[in-house]
């Protein structure tokens, strides 16, 4: 004989399955459970090298780069300055916000000391998995809830996002979370009429313009972007007024910058010098296979030498008009360099294939596969907010069109393409979730969230 409750028990116990089911896919979306996971990560990578590594060569060795040059200089009463190591004079080689966080570092903890390095390592750490939060709270806007614990998920557990805070002292890890920073700024900057929150729109980009000025690319089309979604206010001169004061803040921010730089070159120097090296990097003769010179080899040992003989202002002119003529007379050299920094950029090796059967750790291949599989990701994920016509297509796009250009023609590493692979994962995220709801409501314009 049937129980005559029977029917309730079971409808109540598929409710508590239910239940628990929204209880752990909470948990799991929680951004301060992801935050911590991504720290644990990156520190116990962290653990793992620093029991590998003598801890001379840490004391030392990740300092030996012209950020940590220039932070030496600064920590020991020599000012901006030297980024060979040698006492060269004063140098915009670098924009100054991240070698003068290491230069504080060296002052509290001791130049090219351990107990440098574990604090800087550190930093870089807060740095990188703090930038959970602005591609959650950007996913969220986008494309819902969903879309935006996977972003966070993927960045959290994403091997690059976990070496490089500790291979690279440099400004890598801080800039990837000002450029996720600036994305969901951009998004939220739209929905305000305040000029107070204009103006700490400019702020941040003074700021970040001040950390890397790769990122100012993107400036122009995002405020364009912003304007564009203004269109319809009806007081013309209060968004000319808006938008006049994200530009003039960002360059007051600037400005004392760029002043000690003509001060001390007598030359305008908006924010660093070093993009004519950089050019010529990527394009010398060490490239060219029927040059004269077979045995050309760029080394830092040599540039160092130029650059102290030369000063910075001379050594960045001969090396612009060498980078300028080769690229002039080996036109179809470029096409093919051009490819593989391309490749470079996005895979992390201009001959992934090769690399990853020569590759001697399961580590090394899993690297390279992610990284294309996240390239394609991104691009899927624009494809999608460009056929949902998403308001957010163009924004996103920015930092993974855009941004990466600079190095298609200069030269390029995973650590250049770094500080957009938040905005490449979230893509990502969206390019999965996407795959059974492509559509959104009201173009991106309301909740953010994908219809079901």
């Amino acid at each position: 004989m049937l129980c005559p409750y029977g029917k309730l028990q079971v409808e109540g116990d598929g409710e508590g399955v239910r239940l628990k089911k929204r209880r752990i896919i909470a948990a799991a979306g929680s951004l301060w459970l992801i935050v911590t996971v991504a720290i644990v990560c990156r520190v116990g990578y962290a653990y793992v090298q620093v029991r590998e590594i003598p801890p001379r060569a840490l004391a030392s060795v990740p300092f030996e780069s012209e950020t940590g040059n220039i932070a030496m200089a600064l920590a020991t009463g020599k000012g901006y300055s030297s980024p060979m190591r040698s006492d060269t004079g004063a140098t915009a080689w670098l924009a100054p916000v991240y070698p003068l966080m290491l230069a504080g570092i060296f002052c509290v903890f001791g130049v090219f000391t351990l107990h440098a390095f574990y604090a800087a390592a550190a930093l870089n750490i807060i740095f990188s998995a703090a930038a959970c939060v602005p591609i959650y709270f950007a996913g969220k806007r986008i494309a819902g809830i969903g879309a935006a614990s996977v972003a966070a998920w993927l960045w959290a557990v994403f091997p690059n996002a976990i070496v490089i805070p500790f291979q690279w002292i440099w400004d890598t890890s801080l800039t990837a979370l000002l450029a996720a920073g600036i994305l969901w700024a951009t998004m939220a900057l739209a929905e305000s009429r305040r000029m107070r929150d204009w103006c700490a729109y400019g702020i941040l980009w003074g700021f970040a313009l001040l950390t890397n000025p790769a990122l100012g690319v993107a400036l122009p089309f995002l405020l364009g972007w912003v304007v564009h979604r203004e269109r319809r206010e009806a007081d013309g001169r209060a968004q000319f007024a808006r938008s006049a004061a994200v530009l003039g803040v960002a360059i007051l921010f600037c400005v004392p910058w760029t002043m000690r730089n003509y001060a001390e070159f007598h030359r305008f120097i908006p924010l660093r010098s070093n993009f004519p090296f950089e050019l010529w990097i990527g394009n010398n003769e060490v490239f060219d296979d029927r040059s004269p010179n077979v045995n050309a080899r760029v080394t830092r040992y040599e540039e160092a030498r130029r650059y102290g003989q030369l000063g910075e202002t001379a050594f960045m002119r001969e090396k612009w008009r060498l980078a300028s003529e080769f690229m002039r007379t080996h036109k179809r050299l470029e096409v093919r360099l051009t490819r593989w920094r391309f490749l470079s950029f996005w895979l992390g090796s201009f001959r992934p294939l090769e690399d990853f059967e020569n590759a001697d750790s399961a580590w090394v291949r899993a690297i390279l596969v992610l990284n294309l599989l996240t390239a394609i990701g991104g691009a899927i994920g624009i494809a999608i907010l460009w056929r949902a016509r998403s308001a957010y297509v163009s924004p996103t796009a920015v930092f993974v069109v855009i941004v990466p250009l600079v190095y298609y023609v200069t030269h390029a590493s995973l650590r250049y393409r770094h500080p957009i692979d938040p905005i490449v994962l979230m893509l990502t995220a969206i390019a999965v979730t996407g795959v059974r709801q492509a559509k959104m409501i009201a173009s991106g314009e309301a909740s953010g969230e994908w219809h079901g």
